[in-house]
C-alpha cells in the first residue's frame, strides 16, 4: 500500500528547477515545470546520478553525471522510450507537496 509523505513547501521547488529529498527510505527527485510538481526515483539508472540536481529545459531533465536525459512528466528517457524512470503521484495541499511511494 503507498505511503504518503510531506517532501518540500511549494516555495522551496522554484519553476524550472528540482529539489533531492529522502523520504520513505527513497531518493526523490522533485521537479516544478511552470508551477507543477512532479516526482521521479532520484537515481538515474545508467550510473547512480542524482537526477534532482541535473539542468532542467522546459520538462526534461539532464543527468549531471554522463547527460542522460528524462521527462520528468512520464519518466522516460529521451532516446530511448522503452526505458522509464520510475515516477510518484504529487499532489499539493495548501502551501505543502506530497507524494506516495510505494
Amino acid at each position: 500500500m503507498p505511503e504518503r509523505h510531506r517532501i518540500a513547501a511549494v516555495s522551496e521547488v522554484a519553476p524550472g528547477t528540482g529539489k533531492e529529498i529522502v523520504a520513505g527510505g527513497r531518493i526523490v527527485a522533485l521537479f516544478n515545470v511552470d508551477g507543477t510538481f512532479h516526482a521521479l526515483d532520484g537515481i538515474c539508472p545508467h550510473a547512480g546520478g542524482p537526477l534532482a540536481k541535473g539542468r532542467m529545459t522546459g520538462c526534461i531533465v539532464t543527468c549531471p553525471w554522463h547527460g542522460w536525459q528524462f521527462d520528468v512528466t512520464t519518466g522516460r528517457h529521451r532516446l530511448n522510450a522503452t526505458l522509464t524512470q520510475p515516477s510518484f503521484p504529487v499532489t499539493i495541499e495548501g502551501e505543502d507537496v506530497f507524494v506516495e511511494l510505494p
